[in-house]
């Protein structure tokens, strides 16, 4: 993101955040009635609270706040009049759907490695879908409650002090429904910059194969959510100030997010697709990820491969897909394809040490062998957990080649 961008954002959420001291002016000065200050910022902490929180947990925080506006509703004819994921049918389903993550995600820490990514892919893949139906079908009526109250003053306003000789009636004009057209693309913009970087902790649970380190994400991710659930109704400006941080600190990680997103994308895509079964590398450019250890290209940056006519490896690759087009050299070093147990890697040897050069998805695996003669790559290595077995193997005196010539 430009610099601009991140000022106006800034602007935008702090304008937000001043909404309540501008209500308190108004009251002091007999504009308003002094106790709409702290209805409004209550209202300015639950609407940035449910933002944030849904934006960490799509179908569970939907899903939670349907079921307390279907209780709190009382009468049937109230609770036929509730938006649609506050119907027990929507609600009730994620509500089981989230306990059965949960359930995954309790008897993941004590599975081997690997036996629970099936889960995980799915668990991705549905984030991924419940955070878009919630970016365009339910944000926006996270708005209503705070908007209603802008935009129509609490019913009547007055003007020219409080004599009562000149009073303007604006009950009747509802300014909220213009607001809310209006606040909708930067709650909605707000949204996917902390969705962005809760995706990236699934992507980062999919990619680990312990299921320790899956457990000690996902109670990071849940502690966060509490935070920005529990403080509004400790303290509203508390709350505003947890959910504004939250922003603030997935703005910063908005690339590194998109990115391992991207990632994450793919990879469901080729799990559940099979893609593999159907696909063949390109004989002379194909599509992968930046490692660690390329020089001007952030990790997992998705671009493309190929080498050059003076035979060096290049990779190019589009800043979030869409920006002007960079290219780089990857480093002068040995290189083989690495065969992992899920998808293969590139490999650099740096002295005594192998980095992942460059990342594949699993549309590859079981197609290495073609992809080194397409990118001129002489050698094949085991690595992961496809290493580790290997290990395994030749304690047990079984022969293992660890490094082969590509034939």
């Amino acid at each position: 993101m430009k610099p601009a961008t991140l000022w106006i954002c800034v602007l935008l959420v702090f304008s937000l955040a001043a909404a309540p001291l501008a209500a308190a002016k108004a009251a002091a000065s007999g504009f308003a009635p002094a106790k709409e200050k702290p209805t409004l910022g209550v209202e300015l902490a639950k609407t940035l609270s449910q933002i944030t929180g849904v934006a960490i947990s799509p179908m569970l925080g939907v899903s939670a706040i349907g079921a307390y506006k279907w209780f709190e509703a009382g009468t049937p004819e109230q609770q036929a009049a509730l938006p649609w994921y506050a119907q027990p049918m929507y609600w009730l389903t994620g509500l089981i759907i989230v306990g059965a993550v949960a359930l995954k995600d309790c008897a993941g820490a004590t599975l081997p490695p690997g036996w629970k990514k099936p889960l995980d892919v799915a668990e991705t893949l549905e984030h991924k879908i419940s955070g878009l139906v919630a970016a365009g079908a339910f944000i926006p009526f996270t708005l209503e409650s705070l908007t209603n109250l802008i935009g129509n003053g609490g019913g009547q306003t007055e003007l020219l002090g409080s004599t009562g000789l000149a009073r303007i009636h604006l009950g009747a004009i509802n300014f909220a429904p213009v607001l809310n057209v209006l606040l909708a693309p930067l709650a909605i913009a707000l949204f996917f910059i902390v969705w962005l970087t809760s995706n990236a902790i699934n992507v980062l649970i999919l990619l680990s194969p312990w299921g320790k380190v899956d457990a000690a994400l996902k109670s990071m991710r849940m502690s966060v959510l509490g935070l920005v659930v529990v403080t509004p109704h400790i303290n509203p400006w508390l709350g505003i100030l947890c959910s504004v941080l939250v922003i603030i600190l997935s703005y910063f990680l908005a690339g590194w997010s998109f990115r391992l997103s991207t990632y994450g994308w793919l990879f469901c895509w080729d799990f559940f697709t099979l893609r593999r079964t159907r696909f063949t590398p390109a004989p002379k450019e194909n599509w992968v990820f930046a490692g660690k250890d390329i020089p001007n290209a952030p990790l997992r940056s998705y671009g493309r491969i190929a080498r050059g006519e003076d035979g060096k490896l290049r990779f190019r690759f589009r800043p979030w897909l869409v920006f002007a087009e960079k290219q780089t050299e990857l480093p002068d070093v040995p290189l083989a394809v690495g065969r992992g147990a899920v998808y293969p890697t590139v490999v650099g040897t740096f002295g005594d040490k192998e980095k992942a050069v460059l990342l594949m998805s699993p549309r590859y695996k079981g197609h290495e062998a073609e992809l080194a003669r397409a990118c001129g790559i002489d050698a094949l290595t085991d690595v992961g957990l496809r290493r580790a077995w290997g290990a395994i193997k030749e304690l047990f005196g079984f022969e293992n080649q660890r490094r082969v010539p590509v034939t």
